[in-house]
């Protein structure tokens, strides 16, 4: 027997404000077909772009002022009475904990007043699923996760069974790329500034290191690379005199996405082969998060691909960086399967891990602590 579930999704882990209504056929205890009905984001930066990354205060009143607002434009857009929504799912973590916390509060309000079903939602795995919300793609597939705040390579095996095979020690590329945009005075969020100015640069003038490239396994650091994307930059000024020409930070700019798309490339190949010795061939190999929307990091993970016989998926842009869209589709997956979450139960979380019996990596990134 199938049957049609709309659910409201709500998202406020870090600096977007975001709410959404997605609607799926269940049958046999899966949701399929998906259609996102209506898809809010009201994004923070310029709140934050004075100060060159998030501040986590501003972050939630932020959010407690905005949510309301982007709820029902939400609803409005999607053309969905209260009436029609089944169920309520909300980020209740990783994230700074005052964004959290305003999202999960606003949720259960929400479920009390309407009488409506709670789900409490991992915002890791709302990026895990994506790929499945928008191209489909059967368990069990390789995910390469990369975002602000964080930077793993995930074996997805089924709904709730992730297994972590890398990921950062240190900084994500997410939180690197803001950091260098900074330190050059691009401005606020780094990621796409950055790639507009490699763009225009020359990526093999600046000889940058590629770390952990010389150990086994699938795990990363990025933090000695922007130290060393820093050095070189002083250098360039020291020699010339003067601040950096507009070239020089074209090719730094460059320079330093090359090293992270290698690194990044390299890492996820490794976990490609530990994966298709487990799982065989045939499967699919998708990246998720903010960073996946940088164009010379989908080309390399393409080819990576490719090498090894995997479908690769990469979701569109605006569903890479945090929405509500993927937070109502992982809450679909456990609502076909009969999930409820009680009031008490669901709790705001700063630290929630995808696969939660592996070792915790060491350092915490600013847009909340690693997983």
């Amino acid at each position: 027997m199938t049957q049609t579930a709309t659910l409201l999704g709500i998202e406020s882990s870090c600096d977007e404000t975001a709410a959404a209504v997605v609607r799926a056929q269940i049958a046999g205890g899966s949701p399929s077909a998906p259609q996102i009905l209506g898809n809010t984001v009201w994004s923070q930066e310029g709140l934050h772009e004075i100060y060159g990354g998030v501040v986590p205060e501003i972050a939630a009143r932020a959010h407690v002022e905005r949510l309301d607002d982007v709820i029902r434009l939400a609803l409005q857009e999607a053309g969905t009475a209260w009436e029609a929504i089944d169920a309520v799912a909300v980020t209740a973590g990783p994230g700074l904990i005052g964004g959290v916390l305003s999202g999960v509060i606003t949720a259960k309000m929400i479920a009390a007043a309407r009488g409506l079903p709670l789900l409490g939602i991992n915002h890791l795995e709302g990026h895990a699923l994506t790929p499945r919300l928008t191209d489909g793609l059967a368990y069990p597939y390789l995910l390469l996760l990369a975002s602000g705040g964080h930077c793993q390579l995930i074996a997805v095996e089924a709904l709730g069974c992730y297994r972590r095979l890398g990921g950062t020690i240190d900084d994500s590329p997410g939180e690197a790329f803001d950091k260098i945009a900074k330190y050059l005075g691009l401005g606020f969020p780094g990621g796409p500034l950055v790639e507009r100015w490699a763009g225009s640069g020359d990526a093999a003038r600046f000889a940058l290191p590629r770390p952990l490239m010389d150990r086994p396994g699938a795990d990363m650091s990025f933090s000695g690379l922007k130290t060393a994307l820093r050095l070189a930059a002083d250098a360039q000024a020291e020699m010339r005199g003067a601040a950096l020409s507009d070239g020089d930070v074209a090719d730094l700019c460059a320079s330093f996405q090359a090293a992270v798309c290698d690194v990044l490339a390299e890492k996820t190949r490794r976990a490609v082969r530990i994966f298709v010795e487990e799982y065989g061939t045939g499967f699919g190999l998708a990246v998720a998060g903010g960073v996946a929307a940088n164009t010379a990091l989908r080309a390399a993970l393409q080819a990576v691909a490719a090498e090894a016989g995997l479908r690769f998926v990469a979701p569109p842009l605006k569903l890479c960086t945090d929405n509500a869209a993927m937070i109502a589709w992982a809450g679909l997956e456990r609502f076909a399967r009969s999930e409820r979450h009680a009031l008490d139960e669901v709790q705001a979380r700063p630290r929630w891990p995808l696969d939660e019996s592996a070792a915790p990596m060491l350092g915490s990134g600013k847009r909340g602590a690693k997983a």
